[in-house]
């Protein structure tokens, strides 16, 4: 067990695991149960008769709009002990699916998860969020169909367990992120659960550091300013989960995530939502699913990302708002980086089996602008971007910029389908090259693609090398 029976100073966010004798199936009946062992008071349960989450994407609601108000980013706690989860956070009806559901990161409309997650002899158990308390003493039960071929755990003396007691000291600002539990936090989440919403200055800025270790966990928070994010290694840390659009889906009866202002997506593995001057270093976030499914997913201003890897599906990354990404690994299976900007990548590693990206940028702001990056098509169909009308609409003020880019099996073509709508992009490409240097062949480039003369656009192109000028910070 972990945490032992009998640990104390365990943390407040601590999953529970269970390290079998031989491969374990996970069942479909009884209770996980937690308990305070002074007051017998029931903590929290898990029902294991009540699926994970869908299966199957939902109907098509052609009735279905975006907000008639802008989304409203309310900073206040909201957790699983004080709000049902489920509760509408916007316009939206309630979701009457009958999934597990908790509420993660104060968004009371609560994400769909898997109570228990097995790997060959693990099994991972996931409390709902916050329900665990600095100072308490608890025990844990587990009924007979919870786990295929295991009888379970009884008693108040089977499984206990004691939690630290009191909360880091917040004068320090630095937060350490352990996935063993000897950290100030077991999980991503739990720490950033603990730093209050919306700091006001630099001076008053939080370091999560985040040792070397496998964090399987759907990861959301918002009204986060002023945070630094920083793993002990990129390929040490890993954060993943398996989440994505037909998981997580939006509300049946709203348009979700098209424009600002409307209702938040909750289909990523990772998602930072309205959120602004966040730094995020060293590390690797990853969604397992395949689909609609980002392994990032960031909403909000002047976020900085510097040596960061991106696993995802389609939309592996979605960027709303002005990002700087430093020496990042971007994977995804098509539509790769997804967004309406602004968006700056400097030095920059891509692949993408489909179109590397779907620019969604208005006129209000900058787009994509990639600076020497590196472009790697994985299929045949690898085009750096696409702009087909989307449900009746598209984006006519879509840009995207290359400067001394190396693009590696990408279609001669360049860009993909552009549809009517979109001729009036900025697409802008200047010194492309394959991986020994060599010129690749324009003879067939999209004609929206314009090629910058280096003496003719000398202006131009100084402007999109500047990262100033392009997300205006």
């Amino acid at each position: 067990m972990m945490p032992q029976n009998g640990a104390t100073d365990v943390n407040i966010d601590t999953h529970l695991v269970l390290y079998m004798e031989e491969e374990a199936t996970v069942g479909n009946c009884g209770f996980i149960s937690v308990y305070d062992r002074k007051t017998g008071k029931l903590v929290d349960r898990l029902d294991m008769s009540i699926p994970a989450g869908p299966a199957k994407p939902q109907p098509s609601n052609p009735n279905a709009v975006y907000t008639p108000i802008p989304y409203k980013y309310k900073v206040q706690r909201i957790t699983n002990r004080n709000t049902k989860a489920g509760t509408p956070s916007g316009v939206n009806a309630w979701d009457k699916g009958n999934y597990q559901l908790d509420i993660i990161g104060g968004f009371s409309d609560g994400f769909h998860f898997y109570p228990v997650i097995a790997h060959a002899k693990q099994l991972t158990i996931y409390l709902h969020h916050n329900m665990l308390e600095y100072g308490h003493e608890y025990y844990v039960t587990i009924e007979k169909g919870v786990i295929e071929g295991f009888d379970g755990i009884k008693g108040k003396n089977a499984w206990t367990f004691r939690t630290k007691d009191k909360a880091p000291d917040s004068t320090l600002r630095r937060l350490t992120v352990a996935a063993d539990g000897t950290g100030d936090f077991s999980t991503i989440q739990g720490a950033m659960d603990f730093i209050p919403d919306s700091l006001t200055s630099e001076q008053e800025r939080y370091t999560v550091f985040v040792r070397n270790g496998d964090y399987e966990e759907l990861v959301y928070f918002r009204n986060k300013r002023f945070v630094t994010i920083e793993g002990e290694s990129r390929d040490g840390v890993l954060i993943h989960y398996p989440n994505n659009e037909v998981f997580n889906p939006h509300p049946a009866d709203i348009k979700t995530n098209e424009v600002r202002g409307t209702f938040p997506s909750r289909r990523a593995a990772f998602a930072a939502d309205n959120c602004s001057d966040l730094i995020f270093r060293n590390l690797t976030v990853k969604t397992d699913c395949k689909g609609q499914a980002e392994g990032l997913l960031v909403n909000g201003e002047r976020n900085f990302f510097d040596n960061i890897h991106i696993i995802g599906d389609g939309d592996a990354l979605q960027a709303n708002g002005s990002c700087y990404w430093q020496n990042c690994r971007i994977d995804g299976g098509g539509d790769t980086v997804l967004g309406r900007g602004p968006s700056f990548f400097n030095h920059c590693t891509i692949t993408s089996h489909g179109a590397f990206m779907w620019i969604r940028n208005t006129e209000e702001n900058h787009g994509n602008i990639f600076v020497d990056c590196h472009f790697k098509g994985l299929g045949n169909y690898a085009e750096l971007g696409r702009l087909p009308n989307n449900k009746g609409k598209n984006y006519p003020h879509a840009e995207c910029v290359l400067l001394n880019c190396t693009l590696e099996n990408i279609p001669v073509a360049g860009w993909g389908v552009v549809h009517e709508d979109a001729r009036t992009a900025t697409l802008l490409e200047f010194n492309s090259h394959d991986a020994e240097g060599n010129p690749v062949d324009l003879s067939k480039r999209n004609p929206l693609m314009r090629q910058l003369d280096p003496i003719r656009d000398a202006e131009l192109i100084g402007r999109y090398s500047d990262s100033r000028w392009v997300l205006g910070w």
